[in-house]
């Protein structure tokens, strides 16, 4: 295995911040695919607003760096929600970009003004930017599609998905699972860190290092990405 670039300090900022918050943790977990992991993430574990404040930071470090130009930001429920609104406050706040944003409800409001979207309805023609925590197949693209697109009827474009963390692991054929997606839906994926950065943080000779190592090995496909 070559050595990943965990120079930046986005990436290591990241790994530190979800290490204080017991958000990264190493062990023996099943993972949703139910695949046996060494480590797991649970973004549940930030409670603070000063950590959700970080957060909203990097992810909008991560938009602004991207050179994506979105119309809106959409959160999918649950997790994503309080990522989108941090990320958008944040644009605004350090960065001057005013990106309206959204999420869904799990079930459609019967009263009120009802509907299925919290926040800025999204239109047709419109660059719609996903904004998730942790990604390993892209179920929040497919899901985000089939609402916006099939559900709602919008001809809008998913340009762009936004993660913090790219588990590298294969799809249902050889290729990476979000390799897969970005073919399927012409969609641009940025994560803050991958599993592989994950890897070279820790250091060599750490048995959890050598654990998802092999883990990548079994279960990810080609070299280590960046």
């Amino acid at each position: 295995m070559r050595d990943m670039d965990i120079k930046t300090d986005l990436k290591k900022e990241f790994i530190e911040l979800m290490l204080s918050a017991n958000a990264l943790k190493f062990g023996d977990f099943i993972a949703k695919s139910g695949r046996p992991t060494p480590y797991f993430i649970n973004f549940g574990s930030f409670r603070t607003g000063a950590q959700i404040s970080r957060l909203g930071d990097m992810y909008a470090r991560l938009i602004a760096d991207s050179g994506e130009t979105p119309d809106v930001l959409f959160g999918p429920a649950y997790k994503g929600i309080p990522l989108c609104v941090a990320a958008a406050g944040s644009l605004w706040r350090n960065h001057g970009r005013d990106i309206p944003y959204c999420f869904d409800r799990k079930e459609a409001k019967d009263h009120g003004e009802g509907g299925m979207i919290v926040g800025h309805t999204p239109v047709s023609g419109e660059r719609v930017a996903i904004i998730e925590d942790v990604t390993t197949a892209g179920t929040s693209v497919r899901g985000t599609n089939a609402l916006l697109r099939d559900t709602m009827g919008l001809d809008v474009k998913i340009s762009a998905l936004y993660v913090a963390v790219d588990r590298c692991e294969r799809g249902a054929g050889e290729q990476l699972a979000l390799d897969e997606l970005k073919s399927k839906y012409d969609i641009n994926i940025y994560p803050i860190v991958t599993a592989w950065d994950i890897v070279e943080y820790l250091p060599r000779g750490d048995k959890r290092r050598a654990a998802i190592e092999a883990y990548l090995e079994e279960y990810g496909a080609g070299a280590p990405r960046g």
